[in-house]
């Protein structure tokens, strides 16, 4: 995983790595099963550092592993057929951006047990991202920016934050007042952006 650039194109390249990966994944957290789970947390435990700390980690593991895996992906696969990938894939994430998103009632009703607020913040983060919306766009992201391993988990990581911070801290006030359906259909938008971009820009 390279993450060396020299020049200004280099650090232009980080900053657009960066910045879309915290913008997608920030817009497409809202709403998200992950963000419910967010604020279900929040009004059953009434402790906002250990849910935020096990957010943290939880997104920090499942999305280095992620683009760990889309890092990887660029290894194995030609320039032309990774485009074609990449462009179908970010197309069909248009697609699952405007399908509603909800919490499974399995998932919510877990209590914290011996783990604590944080370990059970972790460990259910961790579990729901899997296969979810934004871990798939680290996935995507990562492939994208190859170069930019870091950047993407970092961006990725800090959207999380983003979205699912102020709903542990303030509740359902926050997500109340948003649009989420225009965000998705902003997030959506971008991504259909994304794609038709990676599948007419030859490497």
């Amino acid at each position: 995983m390279v993450n060396a650039f020299s020049g200004d194109s280099g650090l232009t390249h980080i900053m657009e790595a960066f910045l879309i990966s915290t913008s997608i994944v920030a817009l497409a957290e809202m709403g998200d099963k992950t963000q419910l789970l967010s604020l279900v947390l929040a009004a059953k435990y009434r402790k906002p550092l250990p849910i935020v700390a096990g957010i943290v980690a939880a997104t920090v593991v499942n999305h280095a592993l992620a683009g760990a895996v889309g890092n990887w992906i660029t290894t194995v696969l030609g320039p032309d057929v990774l485009r074609w990938i990449l462009g179908i894939s970010f197309i069909l994430m248009a697609g699952w951006m405007l399908i509603p998103d909800k919490l499974d009632d399995d998932e919510a009703e877990k209590g914290p047990g011996r783990w604590g607020v944080f370990g059970t913040t972790l460990v259910l983060f961790f579990l729901a991202e899997m296969g979810d919306k934004t871990q798939l766009a680290t996935v995507g992201l990562a492939a994208k920016y190859p170069l930019s391993y870091y950047w993407v988990v970092a961006g990725t990581t800090l959207g999380m934050m983003l979205a699912n911070a102020p709903v542990v801290w303030f509740g359902d006030k926050i997500t109340k007042r948003l649009p989420i359906k225009t965000i998705h259909r902003v997030c959506a938008v971008i991504f259909l952006v994304l794609g038709i971009a990676a599948l007419v820009t030859k490497v």
